[in-house]
């Protein structure tokens, strides 16, 4: 998928993003500059250790960068201002290990991220089993975690994170506890839930078959630094 993005059309964009640890002798981020079209799909990926998982919190503001810019869809998440109600409108984030809350229903665990918002309970609850006939998972609204396969967990936890209608989703190894079958289901449902909610995603992971499905592929290395980032658009996502 070819965005033909112009310096407008960013919705996520870092410069300079740097991020240490253990009093700066851990380097997990050194200067990253990032752009990520508005629709675009793109994987980060790298050794185990490059920063890939730093750079999708800093990009969640769970974490706050030692130094550099950080703009999602015109928030700053530099900073840590205003960090919930960010987490709650502009970004939906999805685990490897999908924390979902094990003695609530599929349902609950859809319906608590919206509380405290302006929609009324019921409205709160029929958005929740829509979002989860959306995952294909409409037949489950009563069950709890513990009742379900490790793919169905992973659908709830992705209805969860659109349950407050984000621009971004970001995934950290989505796919990385699952079976194959499993993969392809969440694989195909990020691609139909982009087209039907307009989403842009950026996920990290190991897998380059997974990173495959991207339109584009972000390479990091060790010490935290990109590797040749292909432009938006790009026909080569797989070097």
């Amino acid at each position: 998928m070819s965005t033909g993005a112009t310096d407008h059309d960013w919705i996520v964009e870092t410069h300079a993003l740097k991020k240490s640890y253990a009093h700066g002798h851990v380097q997990a981020l050194d200067g990253i500059d990032l752009q990520v079209a508005r629709g675009e799909f793109v994987a980060i990926t790298g050794p185990s250790g490059c920063g890939k998982s730093t750079l999708l919190a800093m990009l969640a503001a769970l974490e706050e960068p030692d130094s550099g810019t950080i703009r999602v869809d015109g928030w700053d998440a530099s900073h840590r201002h205003r960090v919930n109600q960010y987490r709650r409108n502009v970004v939906g984030l999805v685990f490897q290990l999908h924390n979902l809350l094990p003695h609530l229903t599929a349902q609950q665990n859809v319906e608590v991220v919206m509380l405290g918002t302006h929609r009324s309970r019921a409205v709160q609850r029929a958005a929740a089993r829509q979002l989860l006939e959306e995952v294909r998972l409409g037949d489950k609204l009563d069950r709890k975690p513990p009742e379900m396969s490790g793919g169905e967990r992973q659908r709830v936890a992705i209805a969860r994170a659109l349950a407050n209608n984000p621009s971004v989703l970001l995934a950290d190894e989505p796919t990385g506890s699952l079976d194959p079958d499993s993969v392809e289901l969440v694989l195909e449902l990020f691609s139909r839930l982009r087209e039907d909610h307009g989403l842009t995603v950026v996920m990290v992971t190991h897998d380059r078959d997974v990173a495959s499905t991207a339109d584009r592929i972000v390479h990091m290395s060790s010490g935290g630094r990109l590797v040749d980032p292909q432009p938006t658009g790009s026909t080569d996502s797989t070097r």
